[in-house]
């Protein structure tokens, strides 16, 4: 099925809402209890962690992760912080020929577009991609838009007001710890209602409380104990938290390569409390972790139960 018919079969920018929590996109659907992994795939060449220097090795990324059970792929070409600048036209020639070729390769699997520029996000949904992962906080106020007229997925997160590729210092939400879930909810309600009123369905909006992005560590580490808050407004929560920095400050990890074990316990505990998609470097370790919990809480069943039957 070519992609413009997949568009077509899974409903117009007008598509009814479902207000249960499910993202349902493409051939997908992914929720609480039963969410999917999103591998990362980074085509920026100063990544904080790992990289695909050329297509070809992007590609295999795409298929490796595919392979292990990952339903969504996010190709991204600027790195998120600090950095040298990247003009639109690199950013392109960066993120396109991808999205273009594991869509050709791999038409099931569903492709997310990691930019905050509605240039960018206009020419990636039109050759494949299915979701416009908008890490900034609605910079760029046309993406909800470009999303609308395509039926692809946005993804609303939360910056604290943030510039885009900025970090944060110093960061304050009010008085109580606590305050910032309540900064980061009212942020993300407020973009999934301008998003919702120009057409994203909402079954194809992901709330995203975005840890480390205008956060202190502990500031982080809020937002991921409250994730179920975010959970509780019927859209998929996107939880993005792969060997990042609060995680490494946590357990006094060192660089990203010393922080899996780390992301891996915080992302089982995300699982519970009831994310639809977890964002992820390590694919097949992720998948694992997702189907552990799920065995466990009886949302999903062993793949093979052979023990004491044989």
């Amino acid at each position: 099925m070519r992609h413009d018919d997949a568009r077509a079969a899974r409903g117009g920018p007008g598509a009814s809402a479902v207000p249960d929590g499910l993202l349902r996109i493409g051939g997908l659907t992914a929720g609480p209890g039963r969410p999917a992994v999103m591998a990362v795939i980074n085509r920026s060449v100063d990544s904080f962690y790992t990289a695909a220097p050329t297509t070809e090795a992007a590609v295999r990324a795409a298929v490796d992760a595919h392979a292990a059970g990952a339903g969504i792929v996010d190709i991204g070409g600027v790195r998120a912080g600090r950095g040298p600048h990247v003009s639109v036209e690199e950013e392109l020639g960066r993120i396109c020929p991808v999205i273009e070729a594991i869509h050709d390769e791999i038409p099931e699997l569903v492709i997310s577009a990691d930019t905050y520029r509605a240039p960018v996000a206009r020419a990636a949904v039109a050759i494949g991609a299915d979701i416009v992962n908008d890490t900034w906080a609605g910079a760029d106020p046309d993406l909800p838009l470009v999303a609308a007229e395509a039926g692809a997925g946005l993804v609303c997160s939360h910056t604290g007001g943030l510039d885009p590729r900025t970090d944060a210092h110093r960061s304050r939400y009010g008085l109580l710890p606590e305050d910032v879930v309540d900064d980061a909810l009212s942020g993300v309600l407020t973009l999934a209602e301008r998003a919702r009123s120009v057409g994203v369905p909402t079954e194809r909006i992901l709330l995203d409380p975005t840890p480390d992005f205008g956060k202190n560590t502990r500031h982080s580490l809020m937002v991921l104990k409250h994730i179920r808050d975010f959970a509780d407004h019927g859209m998929p929560v996107l939880l993005a938290i792969s060997r990042k920095d609060f995680i490494g400050e946590s357990v006094d990890a060192g660089p990203p390569e010393q922080r899996l074990p780390a992301t891996l316990a915080a992302t089982a505990y995300a699982v519970e409390h009831g994310i639809a998609v977890i964002r992820a470097h390590d694919a097949a370790a992720t998948v694992q972790v997702v189907d552990m919990v799920g065995a466990i809480l009886g949302t999903t069943q062993p793949r093979r139960s052979v023990r004491g039957l044989r």
